[in-house]
């Protein structure tokens, strides 16, 4: 069998961003939104723009589509608001020995992130794992005819397959969000969901709106495997052949 591509998300899959990261950036969205969505002297109030964040993140992978699209918010301008940060390595958590986990994994990687660069560069680098990764695909990258369209886009997915000139067969893409699972088990790729950080998603906790949040136990049709851990896929590799 050809080694497989794989295809790794970053945030709460490679790293806890559930911690610190995705608390701040939603505090971040949420002030530069209240700005945008206000009437021109005074802000929207918090559950306007609570509501908006969500169903935009919800609809479109990414708060930041829906802002462009809906209300000519520049891109540049909403990524660099969203990810201000004070002291982002102090912020980052994540598991050890990842770097001798993605060694062990035969084949090409690609970090392929609804991120911006600098952030998703920084992280990696922090990390120490930029070194094990052959591309490195952040949301700006993600346009297909000029259009942006970051994951769970499968237009993205299908330039992607065209670029690599790899059919989606060999592709592995390991992720916790299920929308982007789902899309590129569509596809022919195969599929890992990383589940360990998905119960302190500062989003999904919004969404449940008091609810439990789901344990995530069950595995759905699109995964081909589940893992609580991506330091699990060693021992999943028979599956993902």
């Amino acid at each position: 069998m050809p080694s497989p591509i794989w295809l790794f998300d970053l945030d709460n899959t490679l790293h806890n961003a559930s911690h610190a990261i995705f608390p701040a950036i939603n505090a971040n969205m949420n002030a530069f939104m209240a700005k945008v969505l206000g009437d021109g002297e005074n802000p929207a109030d918090p559950e306007t723009v609570n509501a908006a964040r969500l169903a935009y993140w919800k609809r479109y992978g990414a708060t930041l589509l829906g802002m462009v699209r809906h209300h000519n918010v520049r891109m540049d301008d909403f990524l660099r608001e969203a990810h201000l940060f004070d002291n982002l390595a102090g912020m980052i958590r994540a598991e050890r020995g990842l770097g001798r986990l993605l060694r062990r994994l035969p084949g090409r990687k690609i970090l392929l992130t609804n991120a911006p660069h600098r952030y998703s560069h920084d992280v990696m680098r922090h990390l120490g794992l930029h070194r094990h990764f052959a591309k490195h695909i952040p949301i700006e990258s993600m346009r297909v005819h000029g259009q942006l369209r970051p994951k769970p886009s499968k237009q993205l997915l299908r330039k992607l397959l065209a670029r690599e000139r790899v059919p989606a067969r060999r592709c592995i893409l390991v992720e916790d969000t299920a929308d982007n699972l789902k899309a590129a088990k569509a596809l022919g790729m195969r599929t890992a969901w990383v589940t360990q950080y998905l119960a302190s998603s500062p989003n999904l906790r919004q969404l449940a709106a008091g609810r439990q949040i789901p344990r995530f136990t069950k595995r759905p049709i699109f995964v081909d495997v589940k893992v609580q851990s991506v330091r699990q896929l060693p021992e999943m590799l028979h599956r993902l052949r």
